[in-house]
């Protein structure tokens, strides 16, 4: 035997010899498991009601992308509004100032009011009646459909 042992072999042992695991035991999805009672048409509206939950995090994304887009717009407004002044422009500066700056984007609010607004009155909701309903048909369980799929697929 020598000394030139493999890194991540275990010393003294051959590749050959090394017990791999077995990669069909990877493929075990405990969550199938948990959810057997649940039908097959009930694990698709889960799969549905939990992919229009994920399509509301992407728009809720969005919405805080919109947030911070418009504010560093606004921020940028003032270097604008400086460069107007050093050009010989107040007026224009000014037009600038009194009409952007900080101005409203819907009548009565900035953005993070709005985000507010669809966190408290549709997001937070929305996540919780896909939990409710998730609780009463699957246990709580998530992604049950998609446990399945991947079962499907990988068999």
């Amino acid at each position: 035997m020598t000394d030139d042992v493999r890194p991540g072999t275990p010393s003294g042992q051959e590749p050959s010899e090394i017990a791999y695991p077995d990669p069909s035991a990877s493929r075990a999805d405990p969550s199938e498991k948990r959810a057997p009672d649940v039908d097959d048409a009930t694990a698709e509206a889960l799969g549905k009601l939990s992919e229009a939950l994920e399509t509301t995090e992407r728009a809720r994304g969005h919405l805080y992308s919109f947030h911070q887009l418009t504010g560093h717009a606004d921020f940028q407004l003032d270097e604008a509004v400086e460069l107007l002044r050093a050009a010989g422009r107040a007026d224009t500066a000014e037009l600038v100032t009194r009409e952007l700056i900080g101005r409203d984007v819907l009548p009565g609010r900035w953005t993070f009011q709005i985000v507010e607004e669809y966190e408290d009155g549709y997001y937070d909701v929305f996540a919780d009646v896909e939990r409710r309903v998730r609780e009463e048909l699957a246990g709580g369980r998530r992604h049950v459909h998609e446990a399945r799929l991947k079962r499907r697929r990988q068999n």
